[in-house]
This record gives C-alpha cells, structure tokens and sequence, in this order.
C-alpha cells in the first residue's frame, strides 16, 4: 500500500434532515440506520483501509464529536481527529486538513469524502478511487468522482464533462461546469445528454495541487492555515485552529474552488453511492416486504393494510400501524414523527419550528 496516500473523511454535519433520530448530541453519521451493526462512519473508515495506510486515514469534526469518533474508531490516534471549533463549511475543514497532511507529508495524496455517504459496491469504489489516485500523483490536477445518473434526480448537484481526458487517462475528463440542484425537467435534460454526472462530493487530489489551487482561488484562507505550519501535529496545533477558523469565510470548497479552477477533471463512476440526503434515500436502499414496507428493525412492528411505509423505531417499541400507505413513521428519544413519504423536505422546516417552540431539548 502507498504510504503517500492519505484519506481526510468530514465528519462534522448534523443531519437535520433524519431528525428526529438524528440529533445535534449523535448525528447520523454515528448511526447504523441499516442495522448492520455498523455506523455510517465506521463503514466509511473500513472502506479507506483498502487504499490508504490506518495511520494515514484522519477525521475531520466538530469539537462536540471527537469523544463519539474515539468511542466508535478506537483505532484512531488524537493526532488523527482534527477538531473544527466551530462550522465553517467544507472549504476550510479541507484546507486544515491538507496543510496539516502536507507537514506529515509533502508527497501526498489525499482523498476527501463524506462520512455519512454509502457504497453498494465496495470493490468498484477502490478500483476508482486507486485509478485517481494513481492520477493525482502524476498531475497537476483536482479530481473527483461523478456518478453516472440512473433516474433525474432533483436532490442532487450535477457535472457536466468534456471529451478531453488526462494524457495519461483518457476515462478522466475535464470538467466542464458544476450545476446546483436542477428542477425535475433540467434534471431530465441532463440525463438525456449523456454527458452530466452526480456530483458526489469525494475529491483526490496531491496536497500541492490543493494547497496551490486555495492560493490561487482563496488566498486569504490559504494564508490563514500556512500560518500554521509549524503547529501542525504539536500540543499547538489546537490553539492556532481555534483563532484561525475564526477568521475564515463560511464556504463550501464546490464554491471556493473546483467551481473556479481550470485543472479539474472527473472520473464517470458506478459503485451503488448513495448521499443518504433523506429518509427516502434509506427507504430506497432498504429491504422491503411485499406491499413496500421498510421496518429497521422489524421485531416488534406490525402492519395491517399499510404499503410503502418508511418505519425506523427503538428495537423494544411494539409499533401497530393500520390503513398507512406511503409514510415516513421515525421514533427516538420520546420524540415521534409522521409524515408523508412526499413531503418529507418540509423536515428541515420542522425541526426550525420545534426548536422555536421548544428550544434545544428536542433537537
């Protein structure tokens, strides 16, 4: 295995969209949803040892969550959990972790994923992820995965690619343009063209090429973290994290950067990712009875003239549901929630008007 390899895995989102069993105390990233007894986080860990040393595979998290990493990853050293004081978005936590890989390491290459994303298809995941980083080390290049659409999903970014390719990797294109979330007609289009990938959110790239591209693209944020240097790995590396993310801008890197460079290229991809954006993105993956229904964990729920229901309660809640079709049913810690399947982005709204009315107990 490549010693210069190095995976940097962002663990700082609270999930607000799998509320109420996600939560600001335990998001859920720290959740086994598909009760395989193992959490989003932990399936994320395990899949980067395939490709990168254990010493070489650091988290990046809100302060509030490092005590949950070490409970869940016990492997893991202090000096490989880098604690964020406060939520800045992806552009800083990324230029923090690659100025501190780049002092481990000024030869390597980093993968940067999600913690909470999962892959149905491990073995097609390392085979792409080995072919860009075999990439990033010989070019001077951003790269990133793109997920070749199956349906016009609304839910999800998109990248449009080119016919030009590396000169050393013809299935890596450059990138023509990155696009928000599309309406269900854009969406369409796209699907048509052939030619729009999902944008997954995982990155690999050579800590030069990254640290190049933030001091070009955003110098201010590129200073603030090359200050740093010589604190990176000591006892004073979190003192200087605490005074430099109070400098830095909320923004994500998609904005800072690989919208804005001109060296960045995608690989087109198929190994069963899912962002697990939503409850119905669980329900898609899960297995389901004869009439629809997905129950994790089943023991103890009953269902009579219900179809296509999304059912996730604690395993010692006995649950009778009669005449439900087409509903996201979700308990945890005395808090109970029912929804239609169909309106289930008016989640995020909820949890802003329980807060409100209730305040952080609830949340």
């Amino acid at each position: 295995m490549n010693k210069n390899n190095y995976a940097l895995i962002m663990a700082g989102g609270i999930g607000s969209r799998f509320w109420p069993v996600s939560r600001t105390a335990h998001p859920k990233q720290f959740i086994d949803f598909f009760g395989i007894g193992k959490t989003l986080i932990q399936s994320t860990y395990e899949r980067f040892l395939n490709t990168c040393p254990p010493e070489n595979i650091f988290i990046v998290t809100n302060e509030i969550y490092v005590d949950l990493i070490k409970e869940q990853l016990p492997a893991m050293q202090d000096n490989q959990i880098l604690a964020e004081p406060m939520m800045r978005n992806t552009a800083p936590c990324i230029a923090y972790g690659a100025m501190k890989i780049t002092a481990l390491n000024p030869e390597a290459v980093i993968i940067v994923a999600p913690s909470d994303h999962t892959i149905a298809y491990p073995n097609a995941f390392v085979k792409a992820i080995e072919q860009c980083l075999e990439a990033a080390a010989t070019n001077d290049a951003l790269l990133t995965l793109g997920i070749k659409p199956s349906r016009p999903d609304t839910g999800y970014g998109y990248i449009q690619y080119t016919e030009d390719s590396l000169p050393d990797d013809e299935q890596i294109h450059k990138v023509k343009l990155f696009t928000e979330k599309p309406n269900r007609e854009l969406a369409q289009t796209f699907l048509d063209s052939g030619d729009f990938l999902w944008n997954a959110g995982i990155f690999i790239w050579s800590a030069k090429a990254i640290n190049a591209a933030f001091q070009q693209h955003l110098p201010e944020m590129h200073d603030i973290f090359k200050q740093g240097a010589t604190a990176y790995n000591t006892e004073q590396e979190r003192a200087f994290i605490g005074d430099a993310y109070l400098q830095c801008t909320n923004i994500s890197i998609d904005f800072a950067i690989m919208e804005k460079a001109e060296n960045v290229y995608v690989l087109p991809a198929d190994f069963g990712w899912s962002d697990l954006g939503t409850w119905s993105s669980i329900y898609e993956m899960a297995e389901k009875d004869y009439v629809g229904n997905a129950v994790i964990p089943s023991e103890q729920v009953m269902m009579f003239d219900s179809s296509n229901c999304m059912v996730n309660v604690p395993k010692d809640k006995l649950v009778i549901l009669q005449g439900l079709h087409n509903y996201i049913v979700v308990e945890s810690n005395n808090t109970l929630m029912i929804c239609p399947r169909d309106e289930e982005q008016n989640v995020k709204q909820v949890v802003k008007d329980v807060k409100a009315n209730f305040g952080d107990k609830f949340i």
